[in-house]
């Protein structure tokens, strides 16, 4: 499923999509770092969460963020803390130009930095991608030239779905699981 950032009722539809996808409860993992404007989706999302008290698991902020130098460390350790909770891994994403603004909810994994040649492991039983510049082969140059804008919307658009999701949802997940 995807939406547009610019879509009006972006959030509502990706929110429902949400609770018709997503086991409950579930650990955030956003992945991403502020070093670079085109890679904060997650961290971004990560810290909207924690600021809004979210009631699940957020690992991945602006303050702590989860990037190819830590990932498979921090990994680990939420795997080995959280053994029972499956993963919502959050990221930044390269694609196609009219791709570009589009937000995509999976089932399964992500493939964090093989868009610029990173070898990492792949994360999450479910994914939320924000699609944010064109892949080519001079990479690093073109995504620090994504606008702040894009981000920071698409990531308001993601966290504010979960956010919506999550009181949405009356189904009598115990929290006390966590």
């Amino acid at each position: 499923m995807e939406i547009n950032y610019n879509d009006p009722q972006g959030i509502e539809k990706l929110s429902n999509e949400i609770i018709k996808t997503l086991d409950f409860p579930f650990l955030t993992l956003c992945i991403g770092t502020d070093k670079c404007i085109g890679d904060c989706v997650g961290p971004l999302v990560g810290h909207k969460l924690t600021k809004k008290n979210f009631p699940y698991p957020v690992y991945g902020t602006l303050e702590h963020p989860i990037h190819a130098i830590n990932l498979v460390e921090r990994l680990e350790y939420l795997e080995a803390k959280y053994p029972d909770l499956p993963f919502l891994a959050i990221d930044a994403s390269l694609g196609k130009y009219k791709s570009i603004g589009k937000i995509q909810l999976r089932k399964g994994p992500i493939s964090p930095g093989k868009g610029v040649g990173k070898v990492l492991p792949v994360v999450g039983d479910f994914s939320l991608v924000a699609i944010v510049d064109t892949y080519n082969y001079i990479e690093e140059l073109s995504i620090h030239q994504v606008r702040l804008h894009l981000i920071y919307k698409m990531a308001n658009i993601i966290a504010e779905s979960l956010l919506l999701a999550i009181q949405s949802t009356k189904d009598g997940v115990a929290l006390s699981k966590l």
